[in-house]
């Protein structure tokens, strides 16, 4: 049914899709135009446009490489018709009440469904738990399409390790993971991905196998950044540094190196619900993962007050207190503010009616408010603050004197709670801040 799938991509006979455009699904489209024809379908119209504009919203692959590509950009979803390889990267994010919302992938399979044509692959890289790709959409496109899985078209699920703002690990030099429903659908799979995924691909022994090795990934670095929050907080009680602890613990070769923060965006805040969620299904009610997400979850709280008590110690006055926070995205070095974390500390400050400017030059200023009802303050324009939040580690921040923080003042004493450990901690407190870090 697909020995030829393969071939025809390769000699242009056939084409590749990729529906959802976002940060993850775009760099794949352009990094497979690469190779094959590729149309790069999203249901955002506006979304488009900015791509047909030679624009990078994303920062993930930047404007010169969306004017050169040759992606076939489109609203349209009767496009699809053309390609018989799909590759559905949507997000998987988790309702008010942390339950899966399935809403994003299974709308994605209705679009792909219409425009389903015999003798295609479907494959799915967004976050779900074991048994999404099999029991919730492949009964999807059969509805809409007509057509009998495994008779009239295949389904795989290849798993997305996109690191938003990280240059190194790019979809070319990270390991993919890629799984099929049967040997000729994974053999056509893999081969597809190893056109552009230079370190290979590891062949899972089922769909399930790899849909619980992605949800995994994420589950384990939030557990151990929950240990190392967990951490702060006891050292914090004691008057350790924490950070100091764990360079003096990292000496030994097999110490894992994590560290404390707030825990935000797509992946690593969201996919360990889509585990415990399956559990409870299953009958099982989590004990460690649920208790890793209960410390992140709340770490922006503890910033919040963190800060109050040293603005009381050092005599400022909580209510009416004016405070900078510098840095609203989810993680440094990147536009994206979905899911921040750093909207907690906000909010949290506004209960003991601090007044908070926010300014992030690297973020998106149109999505924060829009999602978060933050307008962003210009670096320049901040002033007579009783204290400083340095939330997120951008690398302008990285860059900035300590001569600029101390301009951000009022008069009296310095309070910075620089979240990340960005600034020289030695430097601040002989300037005569009093400073505090996770």
């Amino acid at each position: 049914m697909l020995e030829h799938l393969y071939e025809g991509l390769l000699n242009g006979e056939e084409a590749l899709s990729l529906v959802g455009l976002g940060y993850v699904g775009m760099p794949i489209a352009v990094a497979f135009a690469k190779k094959v024809k590729v149309i790069g379908y999203d249901l955002n119209e506006a979304k488009i446009e900015t791509y047909k504009a030679g624009i990078d919203p994303t920062n993930e692959v930047g404007d010169e490489a969306i004017r050169s590509t040759t992606v076939e950009f489109t609203g349209d979803e009767h496009q699809l018709r053309r390609a018989r390889f799909h590759i559905v990267a949507v997000p998987t994010p988790v309702n008010a009440d942390h339950t899966p919302d399935l809403t994003p992938v299974e709308g994605a399979s209705h679009i792909v469904g219409r425009n389903l044509t015999k003798g295609s692959v479907v494959v799915y890289e967004s976050t779900v738990w074991p048994g999404v790709t099999e029991d919730v959409c492949v009964p999807i496109l059969e509805e809409e399409s007509g057509l009998r899985c495994g008779v009239d078209f295949k389904v795989g699920y290849s798993p997305e390790r996109i690191n938003p703002g990280d240059k190194v690990h790019r979809l070319e030099t990270i390991t993919k993971i890629v799984s099929g429903m049967d040997e000729e659908t994974l053999d056509c799979v893999a081969k597809v991905y190893e056109l552009v995924v230079e370190a290979g691909v590891h062949r899972a022994e089922s769909i399930k196998v790899a849909e619980a090795a992605k949800v995994i990934e994420n589950s384990q670095r939030d557990i151990n950044i929950a240990f190392v929050n967990e951490l702060s907080i006891i050292f914090d009680r004691l008057g350790i540094d924490t950070l100091d602890v764990l360079r003096a613990a990292g000496t030994k070769w097999n110490f894992l190196n994590f560290r404390p923060g707030l825990v935000g965006g797509h992946c690593i805040g969201v996919d360990p619900y889509y585990l415990t969620y399956k559990a409870e299904m299953e009958g099982y009610h989590s004990q460690v993962i649920l208790a890793g997400r209960r410390i992140n979850d709340d770490m922006g709280k503890y910033v919040a007050e963190s800060c109050v008590k040293r603005l009381i110690a050092n005599d400022r006055p909580v209510k009416g207190a004016k405070v900078a926070v510098l840095g609203f995205t989810f993680k440094e070095n990147c536009p994206d503010t979905r899911n921040t974390r750093i909207i907690d500390i906000v909010k949290e400050l506004s209960e003991y009616s601090v007044e908070t400017v926010v300014a992030d030059p690297a973020a998106d200023a149109d999505e924060a408010k829009r999602l978060y009802g933050i307008e962003f303050v210009d670096m320049n324009d901040i002033k007579d603050c009783d204290a400083v939040i340095l939330a997120v580690a951008h690398e302008q921040f990285k860059e900035l004197p300590l001569t600029y923080f101390d301009g951000l003042y009022s008069e009296g004493a310095k309070v910075m709670l620089d979240i990340k450990g960005t600034l020289d901690k030695k430097a601040c407190e002989e300037a005569s801040y009093e400073y505090w870090r996770l």
